[in-house]
C-alpha cells in the first residue's frame, strides 16, 4: 500500500510494545499505518475498480482453445467382429461484441463505481484525520480532568483535616466535619474514575494506531480560539460542500451507476449481434478408416444475431428491481445531501460559538477559582460554614473541566467544518498540530506531586 511506505521509516524506528513520544501530527502518520478501517477501504477501492476492468473485457475479443482425443468401438455383426478407431482434433474459437447494449450499459455503470471508489477512499482518509484527533483531544481532555480531579482530592483532604482539627479544638460542630468528609470521599471516586477513563483514552488511542503512544501535546494555558478567514459565509460553506464532500459525489455517482443499471436491464428486450470465427483440425485412424486416416481442416467466420422473445418475465422483473435500485440510490443521495446542509450549517454555529464559549468556561473557572478562595479565607475568620467550601470547591472542580473539553471540542469542530466542505487536508492538521505546543502530562505531574505534599 501507498500509505504504508509513508510511515515507513517511522514504523521501522517504533518498538511495536513500547509506549511512544509523540505529536498529534505523528499520531495521524501512526494510524495512516495501522488503522484497520482505512485499509479495508483501500481494499474495498480495489475491489470495486476491478469490475470496471471485467465489464471492458466482455467487450474484448474472447478466444477459447481446445484438444481432444476421442477412442471410437464399434461392433458389427459376424463374421465382422468389432472395429476400433482413434480421433484428436484441436481447434480454436472466437467471438468479438459488435453490438449489446447490456454490456455498453454495464460498462458505464462500472466505470461510475469505480469514480465512486475513489471519492469514498479520500471520505474515509478524511474520516481518519477526524478519528485520530478525536482520539487525541480525548487523551488531553482525560489527562486534565484526572489533574482537576487530583487537585480537588488534594483539596478536599486539607478542607477534611481542617475540619477535623477545627473539631478537636471545639472550634466547629461534627456536621462540618462529616461534610467535609463526604466531599472528600467524592472527591476521590472522581479521581478514580477519571483515571480510568484516561486509561481507556489511551487504549483508544493505541486501537486506532496499533502501538502505545504517550507524551502527548496540549494547548498552552495562554491560547485563545479563532476562526480562520475562509469559514467567514455560512451559505459559501454549504455551497462548497455540496459540490465538493467526497462522500456525496460517491453517493452521487452511485445513482448515475445505478440509471446505468436500469439501462442494462431493459436491454435484455433488445437483440445483440456477435461476430465469431473458429478454426480447427483433427485426425482419425484405426481399423474403422483404414490405415491412412483422414485429417480433416475447417475454418468458419460470421455474424450470429440473437434476437430475444420470451424469457417468462425474467426480463421485465430484472427492469422494475433495476428501477427500485436506483430509487433507493436517489433518496439515499437526497437524504444525504440535506444531511449535509444541515451538518455544515450546524458545524458552522458550534465553530463560531465555540470562540464565545471557551471564554466563558475560562471566565467562570477564573471566577469559581476566586469564589473558593474566599470562602476560605472567609472560613478561617468564620464569616462562611464548610459547607459553602464544599459547594464552591465543586463549582470549582466543574469549571475547570467543562474549560478543558471546550477548548478541544472547539479544535474537533473545526475540523469536523473543513470535512463537510470538502475541505479537510493534512494541512488543517498540521495547523493545529502547531498550536500543541505544552507538554501535556506536565499538568499531571504538578497535581500528583501536590497530592504528595
Amino acid at each position: 500500500m501507498i500509505r504504508r511506505s509513508l510511515a515507513l521509516a517511522l514504523a521501522a524506528a517504533l518498538s511495536p510494545m513500547a509506549a511512544q513520544a509523540a505529536d498529534l501530527l505523528q499520531v495521524y502518520e501512526m494510524a495512516r499505518n495501522g488503522d484497520p478501517q482505512l485499509a479495508s477501504a483501500e481494499s474495498t477501492r480495489l475491489y470495486n475498480k476491478e469490475g470496471q476492468v471485467q465489464a471492458m473485457a466482455s467487450l474484448l475479443p474472447q478466444l477459447d482453445g481446445s484438444a481432444s482425443l476421442t477412442r471410437t468401438r464399434t461392433k458389427y455383426d459376424e463374421p465382422v467382429g468389432s472395429a476400433t478407431s482413434k480421433t484428436r482434433r484441436y481447434s480454436v474459437d472466437g467471438t468479438q461484441t459488435v453490438f449489446n447494449w447490456a454490456q455498453f450499459a454495464n460498462l458505464k455503470a462500472e466505470k461510475d463505481i469505480s469514480k465512486a471508489a475513489d471519492f469514498t477512499l479520500e471520505s474515509a482518509n478524511d474520516d481518519l484525520i477526524v478519528r485520530t484527533s478525536a482520539a487525541y483531544f480525548n487523551v488531553l481532555v482525560g489527562i486534565e480532568s484526572l489533574a482537576a480531579a487530583e487537585t480537588n482530592e488534594a483539596a478536599a483532604k486539607k478542607q477534611f483535616d481542617y475540619a477535623d482539627k477545627r473539631l478537636e479544638v471545639g472550634l466547629a460542630p461534627i456536621t462540618d466535619v462529616h461534610e467535609a468528609r463526604a466531599e472528600y470521599d467524592q472527591a476521590r471516586a472522581n479521581t478514580i474514575l477519571a483515571r480510568n477513563n484516561l486509561k481507556d483514552y489511551y487504549q483508544a488511542l493505541t486501537e486506532l494506531t496499533g502501538q502505545p503512544v504517550t507524551g502527548l501535546r496540549a494547548l498552552p494555558e495562554e491560547w485563545r480560539p479563532e476562526v480562520p478567514a475562509q469559514y467567514s459565509n455560512v451559505d459559501e460553506l454549504v455551497t462548497s460542500a455540496i459540490s465538493d464532500n467526497p462522500s456525496l459525489k460517491a453517493q452521487g455517482l452511485q445513482v448515475n451507476a445505478a440509471e446505468s443499471s436500469v439501462s442494462a436491464a431493459r436491454a435484455g428486450h433488445y437483440p445483440t449481434l456477435t461476430l465469431g470465427g473458429s478454426w480447427g483440425k483433427g485426425a482419425t485412424w484405426g481399423d474403422a478408416v483404414g490405415s491412412s486416416g483422414v485429417i480433416p481442416e475447417s475454418n468458419s467466420i460470421g455474424l450470429t444475431l440473437s434476437v430475444p422473445i420470451f424469457s417468462g418475465g425474467a426480463t421485465q422483473s430484472r427492469v422494475r428491481q433495476a428501477l427500485a435500485q436506483r430509487d433507493i440510490q436517489q433518496d439515499a443521495f437526497e437524504q444525504q445531501k440535506r444531511a449535509l446542509d444541515r451538518n455544515t450549517r450546524n458545524a458552522y454555529q458550534t465553530v463560531v460559538a465555540g470562540i464565545s464559549e471557551v471564554e466563558a468556561r475560562r471566565l467562570a473557572v477564573v471566577s469559581a477559582q476566586a469564589a473558593f478562595d474566599a470562602s476560605q479565607v472567609g472560613l478561617e475568620v468564620g464569616t462562611r460554614t464548610v459547607l459553602d467550601v464544599v459547594q464552591n470547591q465543586r463549582t470549582l472542580f466543574a469549571a475547570q473541566v467543562d474549560y478543558v473539553q471546550a477548548r478541544y471540542n472547539f479544535l474537533q469542530n473545526r475540523l469536523l467544518l473543513a470535512q463537510a466542505t470538502g475541505k479537510l487536508d493534512i494541512a488543517d492538521l498540521q495547523d493545529i498540530n502547531r498550536m500543541l505546543t505544552q507538554d501535556a502530562e506536565s499538568k499531571l505531574q504538578n497535581a500528583n506531586d501536590a497530592m504528595q505534599q
